[in-house]
């Protein structure tokens, strides 16, 4: 257990949570290892890549001149919240049990800036649709990026605008992909 969660690093001696050597290898096994890594390391670029390439959320620990690059921000929501060796459709159930798991969540925790840059939002859409409610205002009155959340998870429309809920293509889109975004759709 302490292995997948990154806690192991949490139980070493200070000296070594700023050992850039043993840093490195726990977060290439478990990302959100970083949490208990040095503030010097949680900066360096070259970890904060590997550890978000292993758990994008490890995002949620980098320091904040890292979460507004967008290389590491677009791996962090293209790996989004589960281990590397996750299977997709074992992902979204997951997904679906613990919100936290989620590249929604991976997401929040880039730059105001990255969650306008219509790439790398649309890549988070892609492995998450509820990414949509991370996203800045002018990307969620983006036609194709709301198009592209409510085919990944139909439910995303609940972030869309009410123009998009009332949109018939969107509106079809999204229930085709779960029945239960009907909730979402304009009464229209």
């Amino acid at each position: 257990y302490r292995k997948r969660s990154g806690k192991a690093l949490e139980f070493v001696a200070d000296d070594l949570k700023a050992d850039r050597e043993i840093v490195l290898a726990a977060v290439k096994s478990s990302g959100i290892a970083l949490e208990y890594a040095s503030d010097d390391l949680k900066a360096d670029r070259e970890i904060l890549l590997a550890a978000v390439k292993a758990h994008g959320l490890a995002l949620e620990f980098a320091a904040d001149e890292l979460k507004a690059d967008r290389e590491v921000v677009l791996a962090a929501v293209k790996r989004g919240g589960y281990p590397a060796k996750s299977p997709s459709k074992l992902k979204k159930s997951l997904w679906k049990m613990d919100l936290s798991l989620s590249s929604f969540e991976t997401l929040k925790y880039a730059s105001d800036e990255l969650k306008a840059d219509r790439e790398v939002v649309l890549a988070a859409v892609k492995e998450d649709g509820f990414a949509l409610g991370s996203a800045s205002d002018e990307l969620k009155a983006d036609r194709e990026v709301v198009l592209a959340a409510v085919k990944e998870d139909g439910c995303a429309l609940y972030f869309a605008y009410d123009e998009f809920k009332a949109n018939r293509e969107v509106a079809l889109a999204a229930v085709k992909e779960d029945g239960l975004a009907l909730e979402f759709v304009a009464n229209e």
